[in-house]
């Protein structure tokens, strides 16, 4: 399959887990990518993987306005336009009511809500017709979750930015929705909940398993194509059905 040929994508959260897995399966489906992330050596390493004709490492935070405008005078100075914007950087930890400080709060929003916010705002002039905006969302949004409560309120807030901003972009051509993954097994996931926990937790879902990163790019390709040109505004869960039931 072909659907992303030609397409110029931005995957922010690219050196890892479910950004990896996006940017692999938009380079099989014929994009070109910028992979941006905190940590140069797994953007250079991601790179190598899918070649440096198809994928460019931009270092950097969501939470750093100059980073942001490197990465899209990057782009615009690369490839001139942009495609698609997979806004996948986020941050997690267990705190319970209790415990959460204002330092763990800032922590979490900047990145899952102020610099998503960004990441998609700043790509906007490089973007027209036919531009498809993903949000990395979740379950939680959707859930409640023990000791979760500030990561679960930061992806609530991104399914009403999606709602929004659908309403914003009229006109434009460009579409925005929430990608929400349910218990995926990425090494973020690992660390922040536990692996005896997170395997419960799949374990606990209709289909009884962990979901795979690249079960989750399947969906985001969907999302950044053509096939999802009728889609906006909405979510779509690859959660082995733990929020639907």
């Amino acid at each position: 399959m072909n659907r992303l040929d030609g397409k110029t994508a931005v995957i922010t959260g690219g050196g890892s887990g479910i950004g990896l897995a996006a940017a692999r399966r938009f380079v099989g489906e014929g994009a070109f990518v910028f992979l941006f992330g905190r940590r140069p050596e797994a953007l250079e390493a991601a790179v190598a993987e899918l070649g440096a004709e198809r994928a460019v490492a931009v270092p950097g935070s969501v939470t750093e306005a100059g980073d942001l405008d490197r990465l899209y005078a990057e782009v615009k100075a690369r490839r001139g336009t942009l495609d698609v914007v997979v806004a996948n950087a986020g941050t997690g930890e267990i705190v319970p009511l209790g415990e959460i400080t204002p330092e763990h709060y800032d922590r979490t929003f900047d990145v899952n809500v102020k610099g998503l916010i960004f990441t998609v705002q700043k790509a906007l002039p490089l973007m027209g017709e036919g531009g498809s905006i993903v949000l990395t969302g979740s379950t939680t949004g959707e859930m409640g979750t023990p000791a979760f409560s500030i990561y679960s309120a930061s992806k609530a807030a991104v399914r009403n930015l999606a709602r929004s901003w659908a309403l914003d972009l009229k006109g434009s051509g460009i579409r925005v929705n929430v990608l929400s993954p349910g218990p995926t097994l990425t090494d973020l996931a690992l660390d922040v909940v536990g692996k005896e926990a997170f395997e419960a937790l799949g374990a606990g879902t209709p289909i009884g398993r962990l979901g795979d990163p690249a079960e989750v790019a399947a969906a985001a390709a969907f999302l950044a194509s053509a096939d999802a040109s009728f889609m906006t505004g909405g979510e779509v869960f690859v959660d082995g059905g733990l929020a639907q039931v």
